[in-house]
């Protein structure tokens, strides 16, 4: 049975794997963005098990059975290298993984060979699938590089079953922090304009300096300061996030913060108007880093 509301443009072969594509689209979609992150991801085309998991730890930290289980027919819209399907794979019944970018193509050849996933080329605008379709929707670290981020919100939440689920992370405005570590994001901002218009090699190149002389540097500090000072004052500096991450997630991250063309953030509040706009209540935000990660209820 074609599991699709509509006819795909054409299919692909990788690996013995069949994936549908239906075009990213050309509303709501920046091309130049899409484009990046699908070198991004052929970049960075593969994780640890152990670096999968401590991720997922932590964007899924706010999930229940309830949410998420082996019941659950999912859709991962932006699955960029796989890993958040690889995560999932054990975790829910059916999943449905979908990304604009060549990158679907090389998640599918890493992961193919899970029996309840099936790979799709789509965007927000050409999702192909019937609204109401899903238990469970998650876009981590995808809407915020869509020209109209509420547009994109509304349209996927259309994709969830009435009283079902979905996970949402969005970079958030720093509402949580203080004036200093705002300025100095402000400035790294700056660089990120400048960079993301590198050509692909030299950009690479570039984000890859950055992991080793500024996030490696203020890791090291993040770390001195948890030994000589009592309490949580580590974590008010820049890129503390990164402490306990590994080299690969390090370096994926620079080329995801400096290399991206388009980027949005949103404070906690407008998450909340955004969600509540798209048909959500029962919003719960996650404490723990990354900022803002999100599950919402579809009434």
């Amino acid at each position: 049975m074609n599991p699709y509301n509509r006819q795909a443009e054409s299919t692909q072969d990788v690996n013995g794997v069949s994936i549908a594509c239906f075009g990213a689209g050309t509303e709501n979609i920046d091309t130049v963005t899409v484009e990046s992150f699908g070198d991004e991801w052929l970049k960075f085309d593969a994780f640890s098990a152990q670096e999968i998991k401590n991720a997922g730890d932590q964007y899924f930290d706010i999930v229940t059975n309830k949410m998420l289980n082996p019941h659950s027919t999912v859709l991962d819209l932006g699955c960029g290298s796989g890993r958040w399907t690889k995560y999932m794979a054990d975790k829910a019944g059916f999943i449905e993984a979908v990304d604009p970018s060549e990158a679907v193509f090389n998640a599918a050849s890493v992961y193919g060979n899970l029996p309840n996933v099936r790979f799709s080329q789509a965007g927000i605008d050409t999702i192909p699938f019937a609204d109401g379709s899903f238990d469970f929707v998650i876009s981590l670290g995808v809407l915020h590089h869509i020209p109209d981020t509420p547009k994109a919100l509304i349209a996927l939440m259309k994709k969830v079953k009435p009283s079902g689920f979905a996970l949402i992370y969005l970079y958030y405005a720093l509402d949580n922090r203080g004036l200093l570590y705002r300025l100095t994001f402000n400035l790294s901002t700056l660089f990120r304009r400048v960079v993301s218009a590198l050509p692909k090699g030299i950009k690479h190149f570039v984000c890859d300096l950055f992991a080793v002389f500024i996030y490696l540097p203020f890791i090291g500090l993040t770390k001195l300061v948890k030994v000589l000072i009592s309490g949580k004052l580590y974590l008010k500096i820049p890129l503390a996030y990164y402490r306990d991450k590994s080299w690969n997630i390090i370096r994926n991250d620079a080329l995801d913060r400096f290399g991206t063309p388009l980027e949005q953030r949103f404070s906690k509040q407008e998450i909340t108007e955004m969600l509540i706009q798209a048909g959500m209540h029962n919003i719960v935000f996650s404490e723990g880093e990354p900022f803002w990660h999100v599950v919402a209820q579809k009434k």
